[in-house]
């Protein structure tokens, strides 16, 4: 052999390609993964730096966030797949794999992405971000991944649903056991209900505005988009639906807080309150847990219209610089204080109107925030049992007799909606609470399926909205 023979290598080394949208997205998940974050907070960063850089068009912007969301929504049932495909328990998977596989699982069994150019550039991905060795295994996983679709997958990793309901949906629809029974215990009936409203949870919410009352009508707005960036809301008089692609950080009014992003169960919310019927004076409002401010700016602009006064209070002083900021313009008296609603500094029986809209699990918005289903846990609840019941009392300390004091939630967990009311109610926990319950039901008027009352639950596959939680209670005495 010459010597020219001896010092060719057998193989020439490639350099791996760098694919901007796919070394996004997986920056995005490790975010989540590593410090806790939420995609909708980690992604738009992301995104606008690639845009500034000159990497990313609005194509690759869309597939980033695809990925990035899609991943998270179907996490449980891809690791289930990943897991009848490896040898060793998920687990002892380092979490740099496990979120690259996940990507490229996704690519194969969610989105329309040929099966060659989802694992190799999945493969290509692993090369950049974990080296020639893990991308190896990388490849071997998702060629057998591919072998089948979804629907093969999940038949053969999910449970039979006559042996194990709760598991085989779990399993189908990317949901956590107990989050599941949860949901089923809540929404009451059969499989279908179960099972619509898992499947709601992992499709893309619409973007919906909020018209705020005094600066903008919900009629102006729709004009100033066009019939082919927004339609009508479905239910709140001051929503407005974006179509697909819209931005809203592009609208004037948005930019100008004229209007604002606020999903249409979160209005319908803040209007049954300030519509609650009351005898006598209708002159001081409270949002006891205003943070970030959607509902505090709506329910400011509805005082503004009849003279009262709103006081905006949240105990995270970051938070509150949010409401503060979400309420500047509004035409009328406002004040945003940073107080503990628990330890209020206000005098009791002053206020007509009272929202707490209490810290709770955020069940109800796992469609917006789908890394919420894997990172909450059943003793969440008991740490926020005690704070939500505080909340309520002391709200209903704050309004005057014959005032109104609305409870919310963004969740239809049974022990964080009408649990805590009754409990108030009955003095469990406490003294007995001198209040009635007000009918919410009629101050939603032409909005579908609210139940036996008197207190509404929304439902994402009912009413297109998130699960949001409301009970009116009037003082007494």
């Amino acid at each position: 052999m010459n010597e020219q023979a001896r010092r060719r290598p057998s193989k020439t080394y490639r350099r791996p390609k760098k694919d901007p949208v796919r070394i996004l997205a997986f920056e995005a998940l490790r975010a989540v993964d590593e410090r806790a974050a939420y995609a909708n907070l980690v992604l738009p960063p992301l995104l606008k730096k690639a845009r500034e850089a000159g990497d990313f068009d609005n194509r690759d912007a869309a597939l980033a966030t695809e990925l990035v969301y899609g991943t998270l929504r179907r996490q449980g049932t891809y690791d289930a797949i990943i897991s009848a495909c490896i040898d060793r328990p998920l687990r002892q998977v380092d979490p740099p794999v496990l979120d690259v596989l996940a990507l490229g699982a996704h690519q194969l069994l969610g989105t329309r992405i040929p099966t060659h150019a989802a694992v190799s550039a999945s493969v290509e991905l692993a090369r950049v971000v974990l080296g020639d060795g893990r991308a190896k295994f990388v490849n071997a996983v998702l060629r057998k991944i591919s072998k089948d679709d979804l629907d093969a997958w999940v038949e053969r990793v999910a449970p039979p649903y006559d042996e194990d309901a709760e598991d085989h949906l779990a399993v189908v629809h990317s949901h956590p056991r107990w989050i599941v029974s949860a949901l089923w215990d809540a929404l009451g009936g059969g499989r279908a209900g179960i099972e619509d409203l898992l499947e709601a949870d992992n499709e893309r919410p619409e973007v919906t505005l909020v018209a705020r009352p005094g600066r903008v009508s919900a009629d102006a707005l729709l004009d100033n988009l066009g019939e082919e960036s927004g339609l009508p809301g479905r239910w709140s008089p001051y929503a407005v639906r974006l179509t697909e692609g819209g931005e809203p950080g592009a609208i004037d009014a948005v930019r100008e807080g004229r209007a604002g992003v606020q999903d249409e169960g979160s209005q319908l919310v803040a209007v049954a309150l300030a519509n609650a019927p009351l005898e006598g004076t209708d002159n001081r409002w409270l949002d006891g847990c205003a943070g970030p401010g959607g509902k505090a700016a709506l329910l400011a602009a509805l005082a503004a219209e009849r003279g009262a006064h709103l006081l905006a209070s949240e105990k995270q002083p970051h938070r509150a610089r949010l409401v503060e900021r979400a309420l500047t313009g509004n035409p009328g008296p406002y004040q945003v204080i940073t107080a503990d609603g628990t330890r209020p500094p206000w005098r009791p029986g002053v206020f007509d109107r009272v929202l707490v809209d209490v810290p709770c699990t955020g069940l109800g918005a796992l469609r917006r925030r789908p890394e919420a289903r894997w990172r909450r846990r059943p003793e969440d609840l008991e740490g926020f049992a005690p704070l939500q019941r505080s909340l309520l009392r002391e709200a209903l300390k704050a309004v005057r007799v014959g005032g109104v004091v609305g409870y919310a939630t963004c969740s239809p967990h049974l022990a964080e909606t009408r649990v805590v009311v009754e409990d108030v109610l009955k003095g469990r926990g406490g003294p007995a609470a001198e209040a009635e319950w007000v009918d919410a039901r009629p101050l939603m008027p032409g909005v579908a399926a609210l139940g036996d009352g008197p207190d509404v639950q929304l439902w994402p596959h009912v009413h297109g909205t998130d699960a949001m939680y409301l009970a009116l209670l009037r003082r007494t005495a």
